[in-house]
């Protein structure tokens, strides 16, 4: 795995050289954000799964974050927020509506948004607004409940097949 990541990582002096980068470079050349152990690994994955479900493109910086703050494997965890695209952002989100929904007691059916209606758009501008609001309450808190979950889980099943690799080598060195 590593000798895989470091063929597309960049080094250390092509983070100094970029314009952009350079303000950032002390704190982003951190060698605990680019080493990759069980430890680093399990964070990044942990960050990224939670960071992942972050709305519009503020995952990755929010990833990044994570990553500088709790000085874990920073091209992993931006990896790992790419679990959420177009194809699987609608149903996860339809599962924090439901996560949401079910922590807050709320019974019932899913409430369809309304109908559009070009004849009436203040009403339908005023309906939407009130199904948003209704909406907002569930989702943000299954999303908050959702990704606290998935990033306990990605930290756990990294921590353990980490551990299942190692035992495995070992166990492949040993029976020579």
């Amino acid at each position: 795995m590593r000798r895989f990541l470091k063929q597309y990582l960049p080094d250390h002096e092509t983070i100094r050289r970029n314009r952009w980068l350079r303000p950032f470079a002390n704190t982003l050349l951190h060698p605990r954000l680019w080493c990759l152990n069980r430890h680093s690994a399990a964070g990044a994955v942990a960050a990224g799964l939670f960071c992942g479900l972050i709305p519009g493109p503020l995952q990755m910086l929010g990833a990044a974050l994570c990553s500088v703050i709790f000085r874990v494997n920073l091209p992993l965890a931006l990896l790992t927020t790419l679990y959420t695209n177009p194809f699987t952002i609608v149903p996860l989100y339809f599962v924090a509506y439901g996560i949401g929904r079910l922590l807050l007691g709320e019974s019932g059916d899913f409430i369809a948004p309304p109908a559009f209606s070009a004849a009436d758009f203040i009403a339908f501008a005023n309906a939407l607004e009130t199904w948003m609001w209704s909406v907002a309450k569930p989702l943000g808190i299954g999303l908050l409940a959702l990704a606290c979950g998935l990033a306990i889980a990605g930290y756990l099943l990294t921590k353990a097949a980490w551990r299942l690799h190692l035992i495995a080598a070992w166990r492949r060195r040993h029976s020579r």
